[in-house]
């Protein structure tokens, strides 16, 4: 890569950052208008302004609305992070939550849960989406490795497909056999609209601690995705590199699933589409993933109340009619790594 080609990265990593955290603010505020019940701006700015507990309408932008509509930035910027994590640290291009076992794995572990408690807490049910989180990687990398030739990003890719299939299925039958699959439904299919104020105070600080430890972190990643051995010519400690971003991963996930349940693909597209925008240096990919996670979901979560009013699409429906076509592209042309 030339000087001048890593001047104009730098420059559409700055105006990512800039104007696409303005078009993040300019979503939010559309999401908080448009849904079962229309809000124009103005009823909006006096509810901030002015509050008035009587007003049906200030009522619905304080409680739902503005939790909602950062929920879904944070829960964005979150996924959107782990993929970006997962696929340096791998240098595999299929690398994401949804797809390595690490969302199959907190859904698991929150199935369990309910069988256990029919009504856990917020922080509960963040603390077992943790541990799934964990089981779910953990496995994937157990499976992968089995083969003579090691783990390979191909090899990790269809370890991921294939414990995440078996977690979903031994998760539908806790649910079916323990009666509670009315209760769990909501986080199967994924989706905001029961986001309250007290998912936003878990979410944030999670969110703010990951984001600070992956922005640490970016350096050691950008080698790490040069290939282990060069990492290690470059004076990284490689192990723990990928300690760190594991945690990290799994931290991000699992208080998102926790909150919004299984939203697909995010993790996916994002890295992909911000790599191609800004280069390999994962010190602008994080922060820029975390801007255009944001921003998908918010817009994502907004189309999910439009296409059939008064009703609600579940919104990882509306990321997987984005993410299941540039899986397919990507396992066609791509062949299993970022470099």
């Amino acid at each position: 890569m030339n000087d001048q080609t890593k001047r104009n990265k730098r420059l559409t990593a700055t105006l990512i950052l800039t104007l696409g955290f303005l078009l993040l603010i300019g979503s939010m505020i559309v999401s908080i208008m448009y849904g079962a019940a229309d809000i124009n701006l103005s009823t909006i700015w006096n509810s901030l302004m002015s509050f008035n507990g009587t007003e049906p309408a200030h009522q619905i932008i304080r409680n739902l609305r503005i939790p909602r509509a950062l929920a879904a930035a944070m829960i964005g910027a979150a996924l959107a992070m782990s993929g970006a994590i997962m696929q340096g640290m791998t240098r595999n291009a299929l690398a994401s939550p949804s797809i390595m076992g690490v969302t199959a794995g907190a859904m698991f572990t929150i199935a369990i849960l309910f069988t256990i408690n029919s009504s856990p807490s917020n922080f509960t049910m963040m603390i077992w989406g943790f541990l799934g989180a964990g089981l779910g990687t953990a496995m994937v990398f157990l499976v992968g490795s089995i083969s003579k030739s090691g783990l390979t990003p191909v090899k990790l890719a269809l370890a991921g497909t294939a414990v995440t299939a078996v977690f979903q299925s031994i998760s539908t039958a806790i649910t079916i056999h323990f009666n509670v699959a009315k209760d769990i439904s909501f986080w199967y299919a994924g989706g905001l609209s029961s986001i309250q104020w007290v998912h936003v105070q878990l979410l944030a600080p999670v969110s703010i601690i990951g984001f600070v430890i992956a922005l640490i972190l970016a350096k050691s990643i950008s080698a790490l995705n040069l290939g282990e051995d060069v990492a290690r010519g470059l004076g990284q400690k490689t192990r723990l590199t990928k300690f760190i971003g594991t945690v990290v991963v799994l931290m991000l996930t699992g208080a998102a699933v926790s909150v919004s349940g299984t939203i697909g693909f995010i993790g996916l597209v994002i890295p992909h589409i911000t790599r191609f925008l800004v280069g390999a240096d994962y010190r602008t990919i994080i922060p820029c993933s975390a801007i255009l996670g944001g921003i998908l979901l918010v817009v994502a979560d907004t189309a999910s109340r439009m296409i059939n009013p008064p009703f609600e699409t579940p919104v990882g429906t509306v990321t997987a009619l984005i993410g299941v076509p540039f899986f397919l592209y990507l396992a066609r042309n791509d062949g299993g790594s970022t470099s």
